[in-house]
């Protein structure tokens, strides 16, 4: 089974379907927020994954790679919980079809990240891929940046953190995880995030919003898809995509994350432009030119 999937098409199925999945969070993300704080979103999504993930990959616990814990240590905290927290937060201000196209980033601190940290070797197409996509992003959000306030760049910076933080995680799978399972993968660098998430929930008013809120319930399922869709099943399939791969490659999804992002604020109201349409093909010639291999 492995081998169908680990081809060319096989990975590019699994690539369109992370940015389906990976797209729709940040709506279900907005609507988390409905009732529950950005805390309450980040670390119930944090809670939900951890205890998905420890019920499938149990079996993991029962021989721990100790010569991995650092590394799954950093990609539980830099590739999961960091990001949880800041596009949370960032939701509380920003508009989730924008924080969706920031995300495009992601490529850039990975091809960043790889060739200053792990000797990643990457040809000139590659850069001028992750260059282009950048532009793309770039004037999709140019109506945005024309109202730009100190707010929007604060909360916008969060968004980049959290994007470099996904390029740095993806460099760890690829340069010190090759040899674990991508779900062990999931497992247990969670586990490193999981109890303190659960935690830090219900030590705040979590129960009492529950009890009061008249969304409480539909935030809650909300977060509980984001979680295991966005937070387990993509991760478990970003992982497997790494070790495919490479890092550049998976992560070049995020390019067509903010294309589905964009969408899901068509169907909350928005128009598609013919400005939105040309930003939406630069994004696309910069994938082909990311993953581009000769």
């Amino acid at each position: 089974m492995l081998k169908r999937i680990d081809t060319p098409l096989g990975h590019w199925i699994i690539l369109l379907s992370l940015s389906l999945i990976w797209g729709s969070s940040f709506i279900l993300m907005k609507r988390g927020l409905d009732a529950f704080s950005f805390e309450q979103v980040a670390t119930l999504r944090l809670s939900i994954a951890f205890i998905s993930v420890a019920l499938l990959g149990r079996k993991f616990y029962r021989q721990i790679p100790t010569q991995s814990l650092w590394a799954l240590f950093g990609t539980g905290f830099v590739g999961s919980a960091i990001p949880a927290i800041l596009f949370s937060k960032a939701e509380t201000y920003l508009e989730s079809g924008l924080v969706g196209m920031l995300n495009v980033l992601t490529p850039l601190f990975t091809l960043f990240i790889g060739v200053v940290f792990y000797a990643l070797k990457v040809k000139r197409a590659n850069y001028l891929g992750a260059f282009v996509g950048v532009i793309g992003t770039v004037f999709l959000l140019f109506p945005e940046i024309q109202e730009l306030n100190m707010k929007t760049l604060q909360y916008s910076m969060m968004v980049i953190v959290a994007t470099a933080c996904y390029g740095w995680s993806a460099n760890i799978i690829k340069a010190h995880l090759q040899h674990l399972n991508a779900l062990q993968i999931t497992t247990l660098s969670l586990t490193f995030v999981g109890p303190w998430a659960i935690i830090h929930l219900f030590s705040g008013d979590f129960i009492e919003v529950m009890q009061s809120h008249p969304k409480a319930w539909a935030s809650f399922g909300y977060t509980a898809i984001l979680a295991i869709t966005s937070s387990v099943l993509s991760v478990i399939a970003f992982n497997k995509l790494i070790k495919m791969t490479g890092a550049v490659f998976a992560t070049s999804c995020t390019y067509i994350i903010s294309i589905i992002a964009i969408l899901w604020g068509v169907i909350d109201q928005e128009t598609i432009t013919i400005h939105q349409i040309t930003g939406f093909t630069i994004i696309i010639a910069g994938v082909y030119l990311v993953n581009k291999r000769s």
